[in-house]
């Protein structure tokens, strides 16, 4: 299945921001619920994607307790299938519930396990795709240090780069170690859709690329849809791992103390 890219007209979006969050994840089960400094961490996330200022912000939950978390926060949460595979999944299907008639035309994708820092990632991704010529836009920061660049947890965009340096279109993501001069860009998991990418990608089955490197947006790439990744300072705070979520909850303690 092919998918004809957009044109690179610039055009005003109408986004959307949807948070994937479900109980069941394998290294840190419940996460969604953990509690930092008194908030649970889907709570934060949401509210780190409304600081954004992009659009209305709703969590796309696969359990009935992230929900309630949501709504006793003053937050909009759809309840989806559990068993979806995936985030891009889940969002999709949020999506169509709460916008049947498809008034917003872009999605950004947040993951629920930022709880800090992940507003300048989405804005840029909102910025990438009002330009134009983008179908999935994403974020990099640069990675400096040794041992990470040669982490095959470490995703790796590839991407040849704006004159600016500020963007560039995304060639490959990969989990090896890069060699030759020049920078290594980390890529950061928010993503940003137009509606037709995200009905597109989600139409396709994983991708042999997909499959061999476990990285979903190597699916676009294979569809021929036009991904763009912008350049941040540095990489949200994500958590990932029991040691993740105590340097949340250390970093959140910092934020109290200093407003």
């Amino acid at each position: 299945m092919f998918y004809a890219p957009l044109d690179g007209a610039a055009k005003t979006m109408n986004p959307i921001i949807l948070i994937p969050a479900r109980m069941a994840a394998t290294r840190l089960p419940g996460k969604p619920l953990a509690d930092i400094a008194g908030l649970p961490m889907i709570v934060r996330a949401l509210r780190c994607a409304e600081g954004s200022g992009v659009g209305p912000v709703a969590v796309a939950a696969g359990d009935p307790e992230i929900v309630q978390a949501i709504e006793a926060a003053g937050g909009r949460a759809v309840l989806t299938d559990p068993a979806l595979p995936s985030g891009s999944d889940r969002i999709l299907a949020a999506l169509r519930d709460l916008d049947p008639s498809g008034q917003h035309d872009a999605v950004i994708n947040m993951q629920g396990d930022m709880p800090f820092g992940a507003d300048e990632a989405v804005r840029a991704c909102a910025a990438l795709l009002s330009v134009g010529g983008c179908d999935i836009a994403t974020v990099v920061s640069e990675e400096k240090d040794a041992a990470a660049k040669a982490n095959p947890d470490v995703v790796k965009a590839i991407l040849a780069m704006d004159a600016d340096g500020k963007a560039g279109r995304a060639l490959y993501f990969t989990r090896s170690t890069l060699y030759g001069d020049g920078p290594v860009w980390r890529h950061i998991g928010v993503y940003g859709y137009t509606r037709a990418a995200l009905e597109a990608f989600n139409a396709a089955l994983p991708s042999p690329l997909e499959r061999r490197e476990k990285l979903e947006q190597l699916r676009g790439m294979e569809l021929g849809l036009t991904l763009r990744a912008a350049v941040i300072a540095a990489a949200p705070i994500a958590v990932d791992s029991p040691a993740d979520l105590e340097a949340a909850r250390a970093f959140a303690q910092t934020v109290k103390a200093h407003p």
